[in-house]
Formats: C-alpha cells, structure tokens, sequence
C-alpha cells in the first residue's frame, strides 16, 4: 500500500513538472496560410488569381446533378468565413446546395490592396488614390483605380468559364462583395446584362468619386419603370456605426431600388446594430447566405 501511495506521489510529481514545463514556454503562433484550390493566369488582367473553393455536402462527380455558384470578392480573406458559415448551417439544412468561389488577389497584404484597388473601382478617382497612398505608406503612383468594367471581363471571359467548365454548374451565379467589392458587386448589378443573379452588396463604397454608381442608379431607377434582366435575389446591408460616406448611400440605394417595385427583383437590405465597417463581415457574410441561399421551412 506504501509503495503504491509512493508511486502515485511521484506520478503526480512528474505530471506537475511536465505540465509546468509545457505551461511556461512561450509558444511563437504558427502561421497559417490558406491555400488556394487553383490559380488562374489572366490575360486580360496580366496577372494571377487565386481561386479558393468549397463544395456542397452532396457533391460528387458521379452523379449529374448541378450547382449553382456563388463567387466572393477579396477570397483570401474572406473566403474561411463564409465557409465556416456555410458548413455551420449545412448541419441543420439551413442553405442550398452552392458552390462558393473564393475569388483573390495577391498573396500578401500589400498586393491585395493594390490590386483589388484597381479591379473593384469604377472609374479613375487619382485623389482617393493619392491619399490612401499618404496613409498606408505606399510611394506615390503605387494605387490605381478604374478597373471595374476590365475586371468583369475577366470574370465573365476566363473566371467563370474555367469554374463552369471543370466543376458541375448551372447558370445561376451570384456574386458577393464588401467595401470595394460591394461597390463591384452594385456595378455589377447596373452593368452586367443578367451575367449574375443572386447579388450579396456588403459596405459597400457607393461614395466612391463623388457618388457615381449611386447617381448611375438614382438616373436608371427614375428613367425606368421596367428592367430588361432575369429574375433577380439582392440582399444589401451595412453597419450601423460606419458612418456618414457609407450609411446613407447604402440607405438611398436601398429605398430607390425598393420603391421602384420591379417584378424581376427581390429586395433584402439590413443596418446591422452597433457594427463598424470591419466588425459587420461575418454577420453580412452569413446574411447573404440565408438571404440569397437560405432554404424555406
């Protein structure tokens, strides 16, 4: 009985100096890099674009069943949150079966902004480029803006024929965008005659030069009492505590578009309590997938 009372003692003796051990070293955090499922090489960008994929629970290559695509801006951010999202709710049934494309941009954080600078703008704005590039401390003429209508060539030419052509797809598409890319997303929705027709609009920069996308709208919607596009799903929103340029643009948006009653769109739009511009992604990443993709019960 001693020598076991002993025993015990001396286990729970090294069990202490061990756990000590590992409890006191400072651990250095491991960085994690998400990896894309593929790389395309755009030619009518002249640069790369990391495609970050997740597939629905029942997909499979043996059957010939399709899916429709959802494809979100800014992947190599944003994509592992609306994953996360995504498989959270595929437990209880809660969404349709979607594909959903990451779409991203350079690899660390200088050429993202860099680069979704230039493909989610609408047009040259040299003094928003100027002053963001005072205030991240990039050397003058690093930022260029202006190439929306190029980026969208891109999507429709190479992006989403090299998805549709290697993975089983139908041609419901929706798009998904925040800040920057929500202003993608609202061009997208003016100017890409039914390309897409599920739209997820997150913060987004509807001031950017002097309103123009939003002016573009408030011109179409008063000229307009029918739009010539396939039925579409939008969902709009935006944080309650972004602030003067980005709540009361989204909130125009929103009114014009709803009070116009199209029979072809179905409106959703939302001001997410106490959210700043950053605080808001995951609760307008989740929302856009109930909203445009959420199953009925």
């Amino acid at each position: 009985m001693e020598r076991l009372r002993l025993q015990n003692f001396f286990l729970t003796v090294l069990l202490f100096i061990s756990s000590s051990s590992v409890f006191g070293q400072k651990l250095q955090p491991k960085k994690k890099i998400l990896e894309p499922d593929t790389t395309i090489s755009s030619k009518i960008m002249g640069k790369d674009y990391q495609l970050y994929i997740s597939f629905p629970s029942g997909y499979t290559t043996k059957d010939t069943v399709k899916y429709p695509v959802l494809y979100l801006l800014d992947g190599r951010f944003f994509f592992p949150i609306i994953k996360s999202a995504r498989e959270g709710m595929d437990f209880g049934g809660e969404l349709e079966q979607v594909i959903i494309v990451g779409i991203g941009s350079g690899l660390d954080g200088a050429s993202w902004y860099v680069n979704r600078t230039y493909d989610y703008t609408t047009s040259i704005d040299t003094v928003s480029d100027r002053k963001d590039e005072k205030e991240l401390g990039f050397p003058k003429g690093t930022l260029q803006s202006g190439g929306a209508e190029k980026f969208l060539q891109c999507m429709t030419r190479e992006i989403i024929p090299y998805v549709e052509t290697h993975y089983k797809t139908n041609r419901d598409r929706g798009i998904a965008g925040h800040s920057l890319g929500g202003l993608f997303s609202a061009y997208c929705l003016l100017h890409s005659k039914g390309v897409f027709t599920r739209y997820g609009i997150s913060s987004p920069s509807l001031w950017w030069n002097k309103n123009e996308i939003l002016n573009q709208a408030d011109s179409f919607f008063s000229k307009n009492e029918t739009w010539d596009i396939p039925s579409v799903k939008i969902f709009m929103s935006v944080g309650q505590k972004e602030g003067p340029l980005m709540v009361p643009t989204l909130t125009k948006f929103s009114t014009q578009l709803e009070e116009k009653t199209y029979k072809n769109v179905t409106l959703t739009w939302h001001v997410f309590d106490d959210e700043t511009h950053l605080s808001v992604i995951p609760a307008s990443l989740s929302r856009t997938l109930t909203v445009l993709y959420g199953t009925k019960k």
